[in-house]
């Protein structure tokens, strides 16, 4: 698409030599004499960069360099100014011009102004768009299974919220990695993320933790300390392993959730703090108020917003992508390989530790291997004893396989060609046997070069 450049000067001889000479550089070129008639132009065709003359009958170009910033604030303005007005020049760029030339001037060094001009805005909406794609890459459980879908879903549709929110799962599935991720993709995300372990800490140091203390406020407490809920202001404060905290202690988190409100540990001042709480925990915690370990009504005032992580075993077809990422991960320097033999195994192991352990296992077997092949020798004992309990056509797709082994992109090369292959070509059918939208099938087909 051709950068369109809008000229609005009183010259018309400047106007015509300016668009000639623009032209030549494959902008497309538009004039105005008026300043008036530039901003209707401005509105009408939105350019990509105006040059705007500061000395200008009718209206000026100062107040047509206000009027179109508050119409488009990130519209790029070069002002072209008269010698002996550099004052006024400077003045324009503190109205949101972001440079300006003197008459007379040389075309060729307007040139070099705008072309960097230009390059400048574009290099700016490309780290924008790249800091989106990354909030979106942290912001979402990798993995392609249904179960994840919805929990991804989940994740778009509460971060937003300020209510609270109360993630379940088996250790090891993924809970606080979710909670970062709404708080990533929260309008708080520039704010604190403040995560505690409410298993981790004794009933007196953890009331210190997370409300802060005085000085004085008990033996060693020799100055103050500001509490995780002080620090997360305007941001987020992540509670694991919440109904592991003592009777005492979740009586005075009920407070601080309904009140916002909290004192020091030895202090009398009441401290006000705006901060979105995320709970989690491992247990299931209706049993845990059967058992009376945990209180009804904190229980209810956390479990606003549910999200439950299924375990690794519930969603085995994550497991070869997770297993790339972190073949990656730990060996990024080059591509890492496995053999079908061993990913078969990780595939049909039960994964009691989730995608801890699966983490863990790859990283040992990454070291173990050199950064050559994984094979199955690589692997823990107890998943090369494990017996092959997938069917015949559950294997198909793993055992088809290169002998030298598998890289991602084959993996996924792969499976949208024999879901292709399964739906006849019908693309939505595709998409929905990988768990995938139609688009990021498209997407994925197009990166991989598989024809639809």
């Amino acid at each position: 698409m051709l950068n369109k450049i809008l000229v609005i000067d009183d010259e018309e001889h400047l106007c015509w030599a300016l668009e000639k000479g623009l032209r030549q550089e494959g902008y497309q070129v538009i004039t105005a004499t008026r300043g008036k008639e530039g901003l209707e132009l401005i509105q009408k065709e939105t350019p990509s960069l105006v040059l705007l003359d500061l000395k200008m009958p009718e209206m000026d170009g100062l107040e047509v360099l206000v009027k179109a910033r508050e119409l488009f604030p990130k519209l790029l303005v070069i002002m072209i100014t008269a010698h002996g007005s550099i004052d006024t020049a400077i003045e324009a760029m503190k109205l949101g011009a972001i440079d300006y030339i003197s008459k007379p001037f040389d075309l060729n060094e307007l040139k070099i102004v705008v072309r960097q001009a230009l390059m400048v805005s574009r290099l700016r909406e490309e780290v924008v768009f790249l800091r989106s794609e990354l909030n979106k890459k942290h912001g979402r459980i990798l993995g392609n299974s249904p179960a994840i879908q919805e929990v991804n879903n989940l994740i778009e549709r509460v971060a937003d919220s300020n209510a609270t929110v109360m993630i379940t799962g088996e250790s090891g599935t993924g809970k606080e990695v979710t909670a970062l991720s709404i708080h990533n993709l929260s309008y708080r995300r520039e704010k604190s993320y403040v995560p505690i372990n409410c298993a981790a800490l004794p009933e007196t140091l953890l009331e210190s933790e997370l409300f802060g203390h005085e000085k004085g406020a008990f033996t060693g407490a020799v100055s103050r300390k500001l509490g995780r809920f002080e620090l997360a202001d305007k941001g987020t404060i992540f509670l694991d392993e919440v109904t592991e905290m003592p009777l005492s202690m979740q009586v005075k988190l009920l407070r601080v959730l309904q009140e916002r409100q909290f004192e020091r540990v030895g202090g009398t001042e009441s401290i006000k703090v705006d901060v979105r709480v995320i709970a989690a925990t491992n247990r299931d915690p209706m049993d845990c108020i059967k058992r009376g370990t945990f209180r009804e009504d904190l229980y209810y005032r956390l479990n606003v917003l549910p999200i439950h992580i299924p375990p690794l075993r519930e969603r085995s077809e994550d497991i070869s992508l997770l297993t790339m990422h972190f073949m990656q991960k730990f060996n990024p320097s080059q591509e890492q390989m496995i053999s079908p033999e061993a990913l078969t195994l990780l595939m049909n192991y039960e994964w009691p530790g989730n995608i801890r352990e699966l983490q863990n296992v790859i990283e040992r077997s990454v070291i173990l291997s050199q950064g050559q092949e994984i094979k199955v020798q690589h692997l823990p004992k107890e998943i090369q004893k494990v017996e092959n309990k997938k069917s015949d056509a559950d294997q198909g797709l793993i055992l088809n396989f290169p002998d030298k082994g598998i890289s991602f992109d084959e993996v996924e090369r792969e499976l949208i060609l024999k879901a292709l292959e399964k739906s006849r070509g019908n693309q939505t059918k595709a998409a929905q046997l990988l768990g995938l939208t139609r688009s990021a099938l498209l997407y994925r087909a197009q990166k991989y070069q598989v024809k639809l």
